[in-house]
């Protein structure tokens, strides 16, 4: 499973957000990330239906500097957060 993928999941399913909301924190469209969920839901399915191994890999990642002390719960796009992060 790409990142890419497994991010769509943690979004969508984890923190809840609509597929449109998905799409701003991925910096994707929306119909993107609705293709990307469910290949990625695909994958997952089998694996637990099929006992197959899960791996993650690939992708690019930009993973925030601020995450630990982010204003925004989950946040990983730098960008998000310096939207709403108070000044230093």
């Amino acid at each position: 499973m790409g990142l890419d993928e497994y991010e769509a999941l943690r979004l969508i399913d984890l923190e809840g957000l609509q597929q449109e909301q998905a799409a701003v924190q991925m910096g994707v469209a929306r119909t993107t990330v609705q293709a990307i969920y469910n290949t990625a839901r695909r994958k997952l399915t089998d694996c637990l239906v099929n006992g197959r191994l899960l791996r993650l890999q690939g992708g690019d990642v930009e993973v925030c500097e601020r995450r630990a002390h982010c204003p925004r719960a989950g946040c990983c796009l730098r960008r998000s957060c310096d939207k709403e992060r108070p000044e230093d």
